[in-house]
């Protein structure tokens, strides 16, 4: 088990190779995830305080270049929890006024992740 910190929520357990977005929703926080967890949409968006993973999927790579964000955010549906994070999620139903978060993202990383530790991809 690994220690969540969610800024302004605050703690919880939770179970090592669950992913990030899903983890952040069982602690009642309505993160988005409008593509269902597919790295296309970046509305599950995060801040890590601490505890970033030093590994990344090529796709949520290639999405955060695309959107000139590679470095300043990461995406919680392509990172899956295998230590301590704190976290500050920057895309909620209720600060964006939708009516839900999107489809419910898939227990595992979609599409088939395949990794890549940053430093390997910052020299891209």
């Amino acid at each position: 088990m690994h220690e969540l910190t969610i800024q302004g929520v605050g703690t919880v357990e939770v179970e090592e190779g669950t992913r990030l977005v899903r983890a952040i929703e069982d602690s009642g926080v309505e993160i988005g995830h409008r593509c269902g967890g597919q790295s296309q949409c970046t509305t599950c968006r995060v801040e890590f305080e601490e505890g970033e993973p030093e590994v990344m999927t090529e796709v949520e790579y290639e999405k955060l270049t695309d959107i000139g964000q590679f470095g300043d955010m990461r995406l919680s549906c392509q990172i899956v929890v295998d230590r301590d994070m704190t976290v500050n999620p920057l895309m909620t139903v209720e600060d964006q006024g939708w009516d839900d978060a999107g489809p419910e993202p898939a227990i595992m990383v979609e599409p088939d992740a395949e990794w890549f530790p940053i430093t390997t991809l910052e020299q891209k």
